[in-house]
C-alpha cells in the first residue's frame, strides 16, 4: 500500500506553475498514478483511502477510465488495475518508437554473439526508465524488466545519463527530466561524473547484484548530451575465465551506443575552474 501523496491535495499558490487547475483531469490522473504501483490492482475503497478523498469524488471518473481501457476491472470486478494502454500510448509516441525500432535488432544481434544482456534507457520524470530489453539464446538469462524505473544516482545507467550532459546545460536538463534540482547530489558525484565522462563509459560493480558488472554507454543527441543508455549487466562465464569477455563487450557497447547516436562527435569537456581542475 502506497502513502498518500500530500502534494496531490495541497493548495496550489495563486501564481504558481499549476495555477490554472483542472481538479476532474487531476483527480483521473491520481488515480492513474496510483494504480501504477500496484501489481495485484486495488479496490474502490482502498484507492479512496489511498487518495485521502470522498467516494463520490473518485466514482465517475473511474467509471470512465474503464470505459476508455485506461483501467480494468479483475477478481470478479471488486479490483481495478491499469490495463497496457498507457505502456502502449507510450512507446507509440514516434521519436521514442523510432529510437527503439533501431535499437532493437542492434540489441539482438548483441546479446546473441556477446552471450550477454543489454537493455536501452532513457531519463523521464526524475527517473532512468527502461524502454527496450534483448537477452541471449540460452536456457538460463539475466534481465531487466521492461518498463522498470531506477534511481538516477544510484544506477549505472542513470549515472552515465547524468555523466553526459553538460554541466553549463545540466541543471536546465535536469527540470526538463522532470527532476528538482539536486546540486549538493551532484556536486558529491563531481569527480566520479568527470571519470565517466572522459573515459566515454562507465563499467562497474552493479549496485542491485552482486556478481554483476554493469558496463553503460551514452547515446548522444544533436547537442552532444547523452539522450539514452545503454547498458549491458555482464555476468562472468566460466568458459570465458581466461578471455576479454568484458572488453570485447564494453568495445561492442560503445560500438552499439555510437551507431545510435545522432551526434558521434566527442562530447564537449568540463569546463576548468579557476585552479585549473574540473569544475
Amino acid at each position: 500500500m502506497t502513502t498518500p501523496d500530500p502534494a496531490r491535495h495541497s493548495e496550489t499558490p495563486p501564481n504558481g506553475p499549476d495555477r490554472y487547475r483542472a481538479p476532474a483531469l487531476d483527480r483521473g490522473l491520481d488515480i492513474l498514478e496510483v494504480l501504477s504501483d500496484q501489481a495485484r490492482g486495488l479496490t474502490r475503497a482502498e484507492i479512496v483511502r489511498e487518495l485521502g478523498v470522498s467516494a463520490s469524488q473518485i466514482y465517475r471518473m473511474l467509471e470512465r477510465l474503464v470505459a476508455r481501457g485506461y483501467v480494468c476491472r479483475i477478481e470478479g470486478g471488486d479490483r481495478y488495475a491499469l490495463t497496457m494502454r498507457l505502456f502502449l500510448l507510450g512507446t507509440g509516441h514516434p521519436p521514442l518508437r523510432r529510437l527503439i525500432a533501431q535499437a532493437q535488432p542492434k540489441m539482438d544481434a548483441f546479446a546473441t554473439r556477446l552471450r550477454q544482456s543489454c537493455h536501452l534507457v532513457l531519463p523521464e520524470h526524475g527517473h532512468a526508465v527502461i524502454v527496450a530489453q534483448a537477452s541471449p539464446r540460452s536456457h538460463w538469462e539475466f534481465r531487466a524488466l521492461v518498463g522498470a524505473r531506477m534511481d538516477l544516482f544510484a544506477t549505472s545507467s542513470g549515472l552515465t545519463l547524468l555523466a553526459f550532459q553538460h554541466p553549463d546545460r545540466r541543471a536546465k536538463t535536469m527540470g526538463h527530466w522532470g527532476l528538482a534540482p539536486e546540486e549538493a547530489r551532484i556536486a558529491d558525484l563531481t569527480e566520479d561524473l568527470s571519470e565517466v565522462r572522459e573515459a566515454g563509459f562507465r563499467m562497474a560493480p552493479s549496485q542491485q547484484a552482486v556478481g554483476v558488472t554493469d558496463i553503460s554507454a551514452p547515446i548522444f543527441g544533436p547537442a552532444g548530451d547523452a539522450m539514452a543508455v545503454l547498458t549491458c549487466p555482464f555476468l562472468d562465464r566460466p568458459d570465458e575465465a581466461n578471455t576479454r569477455a568484458r572488453e570485447k563487450a564494453r568495445e561492442a557497447l560503445l560500438d552499439l551506443a555510437g551507431a545510435l547516436s545522432l551526434n558521434t562527435a566527442a562530447p564537449s569537456p568540463e569546463p576548468a575552474d579557476d585552479n585549473g581542475g574540473r569544475s
